[in-house]
């Protein structure tokens, strides 16, 4: 009896020293940034390997403990490297959502080249999991799911994608809906469509249709469409992708789901954008439907990223808003949404001290204050329930800082920003050092630098002239509307304290030749004028632009196209820019 009580205590002191070194709030912090290029499982059908990158953040997750997955597909002409992701991340704007959620984002490339485009084969009329982009990508999410540093949970696996990888994200969400919670279709054609019928829904196909063949897809997992929510966006001026496609899909997927349901009043997104959620009999919202006026076929990254290349950051941020939808109504963990922090602040300032306060949503457990400074601070017992004040004794100098909440559930909300302050006499304001320019364009030139200590923004300098209209937050900025092959001067100044700071020291840069030197000149004729002077080529009683591969439509006298040559032996279709 007594080496019985042994044991147990003995069990019960393991257990106790193993949830003391191991919490089971966390998760292993990542690099915060995208990875290098990356090489995965083989394409049988396609040729060569799965290639990409993936985005592994160093925040904490925010349900439960455990990783969100987003796998993110470029659309056709575009790559992982220059448009999903292109540095750390101007390109579709996916790194600041996996750092606010503490997600994993893998940015495949398209294997092969399909359709002579580098798309996803979503026009594919015998989708499987066993073979060709299918299969590869969800081996990829396999090898993520499985791989435990990582830490996912297979209940926050997600897929979204631009054109055909709009079209792909629709594929993948009705072949596997027991693998992707939610689904993010944006500007993507349906399933059972050809290319060729990109520009028009073709006749006699309904959501029904597609609905058919989704369900088709799915097999013995169709069960699992009980649990899945998908979305969908569009722009008002997309006219390569039919705008129709949006709707049918997300009507195809409320089919699919199998219940009845209600559309809510359209909501207003930043951007430009109008969405419509619909929820099912039980009050659940399963699906979206965004419309985005003025944006062509792009995909919306909103600011902070990119603007090129099919990339809009002068409209909607999808990354945020699929993100928050896919947070709040997902069905597959338990109550999917954690603490929110509603406010932070420092007040109280003295010359020795300050007093941070905070309010945030749900059962708090505890607040977790971090201040950056002269006198480091990580106290992650500064209070609990709906409000917290705390005061800190502090050395003179600037800090900055952030709060967030932890819940009985141990999920942890996004950090809330304290506003820079100063305690004690306020130090000089000195400019930025280490001015550095990224990669130079005939038009662009992104520029970097350290932060400045007493600065609480900064301004931009070209040639003696400021070209920023506000004070820069962060410490990144990118210069554009300048001219090619030309040299310039660039100094970046500090702004705080009520004033300005000297300009730093100064950066001369000259941006590239652009494009040879080359004259964009547009011609309007008949399609078949096109071909014959060598500006397109026909395939099939089918004409297509040179270069771009654009489709003009039949190759006949009595069809029409301009179309641009922008480059040598380069044509699209459109006017100059």
């Amino acid at each position: 009896m007594t080496h019985q009580i042994q044991r147990t205590l003995w069990h019960a002191l393991v257990l106790i020293l193993l949830c003391w070194a191991w919490p089971s709030w966390g998760a292993t912090p990542g690099p915060g940034k995208w990875s290098a290029q990356q090489t995965w499982a083989a394409d049988s059908v396609n040729g060569g390997n799965l290639t990409g990158f993936f985005y592994w953040p160093a925040s904490e997750p925010k349900i439960g403990g455990k990783r969100a997955l987003v796998l993110v597909l470029h659309g056709c002409k575009q790559t992982a490297a220059a448009d999903v992701v292109n540095g750390n991340d101007g390109g579709y704007n996916w790194s600041a959502m996996g750092e606010q959620y503490g997600a994993v984002i893998v940015a495949p490339n398209a294997t092969g080249n399909v359709y002579y485009n580098h798309c996803w084969d979503y026009a594919n009329t015998s989708h499987t999991r066993a073979s060709g982009h299918d299969k590869v990508l969800l081996d990829v999410v396999d090898r993520f799911v499985k791989d435990p540093q990582y830490q996912i949970d297979p209940n926050q696996v997600y897929v979204t994608g631009l054109s055909s990888g709009g079209g792909e994200t629709m594929v993948m969400g009705c072949l596997a809906p027991d693998v992707f919670a939610g689904v993010g279709i944006n500007a993507g054609p349906t399933p059972g469509t050809t290319t060729i019928q990109i520009g028009g829904v073709p006749s006699g196909y309904t959501a029904s249709t597609a609905a058919s063949r989704c369900k088709a897809m799915a097999g013995s997992a169709a069960d699992k469409f009980s649990t899945q929510i998908a979305g969908a966006i569009w722009g008002t001026f997309d006219y390569t992708v039919d705008q129709k496609y949006g709707p049918l899909a997300t009507e195809a997927m409320r089919i699919v789901y199998g219940s009845s349901f209600t559309p809510s009043a359209a909501e207003t997104v930043p951007g430009g954008g109008t969405n419509i959620p619909y929820r099912d009999s039980n009050g659940k919202v399963r699906t979206h439907e965004i419309t985005v006026a003025g944006m062509g076929h792009s995909w919306p990254a909103g600011p902070g990223g990119q603007n090129v290349n099919f990339v809009d950051n002068t409209k909607v941020n999808y990354p945020a808003f699929v993100m928050d939808f896919w947070y709040k109504n997902n069905l597959r963990v338990g109550t999917s949404v954690g603490p929110e922090m509603k406010s932070c602040t420092a007040a109280g300032i003295s010359t020795t001290s300050a007093t941070v306060s905070g309010a945030a949503t749900g059962d708090v457990k505890n607040y977790t204050v971090v201040l950056n400074g002269p006198t480091a601070v990580n106290d992650n017992a500064a209070g609990a329930g709906a409000n917290f004040n705390k005061t800190y004794n502090l050395a003179a100098g600037n800090y900055s800082g952030t709060v967030t909440a932890t819940d009985t559930a141990n999920r942890t909300s996004a950090a809330c920003n304290i506003a820079q302050f100063s305690v004690g006499s306020e130090p000089a304001l000195t400019p930025p050092t280490g001015i550095t320019a990224g990669a130079v364009t005939d038009t662009t030139v992104p520029l970097t630098w350290t932060a400045a200590g007493a600065a609480t923004g900064y301004q931009v300098y070209v040639n003696g002239a400021r070209v920023t209209t506000e004070p820069v937050a962060g410490t990144a900025y990118t210069v554009s509307n300048l001219i090619a092959n030309t040299a310039y001067t660039i100094t970046v100044t500090s702004v705080g304290n009520g004033g300005e700071s000297a300009q730093s020291a100064a950066l001369s840069v000259t941006t590239t030749a652009g494009n040879g030197g080359w004259t964009c000149t547009a011609v309007t004729a008949s399609n078949y004028a096109h071909v014959q002077a060598g500006r397109a080529t026909v395939k099939y009683g089918v004409a297509y632009a040179n270069g771009s591969n654009d489709l003009l439509g039949l190759s006949s006298l009595y069809f029409r196209s301009t179309l641009a040559q922008t480059a040598q032996g380069f044509y699209k279709v459109g006017n100059c820019p």
